[in-house]
């Protein structure tokens, strides 16, 4: 099974010290939209979409304080459809999109995807399309899903994986690929894994937002850490996960590789295979 490590969506804002933990206080900093671009029996399969090419078309719909706070690139080159042509596939090829949750930042692409079915929480849907119970005023973008995409859902139910309870396979039937209730977030975000040979990758979304929140002694850049908590939708939950994050880690750390979604020394340690020998400690500029 052949996998891509895709930035679908740089972001570029204010205070990079207090973002990505260095660097000075009024340099950009540099955060990503990480996603995977799988090769499966069934075609392929994308995990998250980042910012799509119908946000860069109209980016007032994003929001203008989330623009302002995030000072995305709005790249073309960068969206998920542009980089699935340049690999050399076609979108129609992409099968399934399977979503860590909802947010603008995550689900921007899923209509340059329109013929892929769409794999996520039946919470999520529930609050995000249904607005049962509502979401919070201006959290989800509608016009990302406004096509009436074919959703998949998922629920608790499944089978354990490394003690992670609700885990459910692709269709129920990809063994090697899994979605992972990680509530916290959102009421129904989840974590993807996917088997690579003999080990794992967890894409955590955003479980966690810097890679120091999973060492032993966790810790967080002050205005990353502030905005985490201001996005959590269950706190509890979101801490009890994350911790459950750092003992996978600390227990099979050498069977699972675990990385969020806007880290970009998480991307750069798994596009540039560092998880397998030195760890880069720091984001490029």
């Amino acid at each position: 099974m052949k996998i891509h490590h895709l930035n679908t969506g740089t972001m570029c804002p204010m205070g990079r010290r207090l973002v990505n933990g260095t660097g000075g206080l009024f340099q950009r900093a540099r955060m990503v939209c990480h996603c995977l671009l799988i090769e499966t029996r069934d075609g392929l399969a994308l995990v998250d979409t980042g910012i799509g090419r119908g946000d860069i078309a109209t980016p007032d719909r994003l929001g203008k304080r989330w623009l302002r706070q995030t000072t995305p690139k709005l790249d073309p080159a960068e969206t998920a459809v542009q980089q699935v042509k340049a690999l050399g596939y076609s979108p129609a090829d992409v099968r399934h999109v399977l979503l860590t949750h909802l947010d603008r930042d995550h689900a921007g692409g899923v209509p340059d995807f329109p013929h892929a079915a769409i794999h996520v929480h039946r919470a999520e849907h529930d609050m995000a399309v249904l607005r049962k119970p509502a979401p919070p005023e201006g959290r989800y973008v509608t016009g990302q899903w406004s096509h009436r995409p074919n959703w998949a859902f998922y629920g608790e139910a499944g089978e354990d994986w490394f003690g992670f309870k609700g885990v459910r396979a692709l269709d129920d039937k990809e063994a090697d690929i899994l979605m992972i209730p990680l509530a916290g977030h959102t009421l129904g975000h989840c974590g993807i894994a996917v088997r690579s040979g003999d080990k794992w990758l967890l894409h955590a979304g955003d479980s966690y937002f810097h890679h120091a929140q999973l060492d032993a002694s966790p810790r967080a850049p002050l205005v990353l850490g502030y905005f985490q908590r201001r996005a959590d939708m269950d706190r509890k939950a979101r801490i009890a996960n994350q911790a459950r994050l750092r003992e996978l880690k600390l227990s099979h750390g050498d069977r699972v590789t675990i990385f969020n979604s806007h880290d970009p020394v998480d991307y750069e340690n798994c596009r540039c295979g560092a998880y397998e020998g030195a760890l880069i400690s720091s984001p490029p500029p």
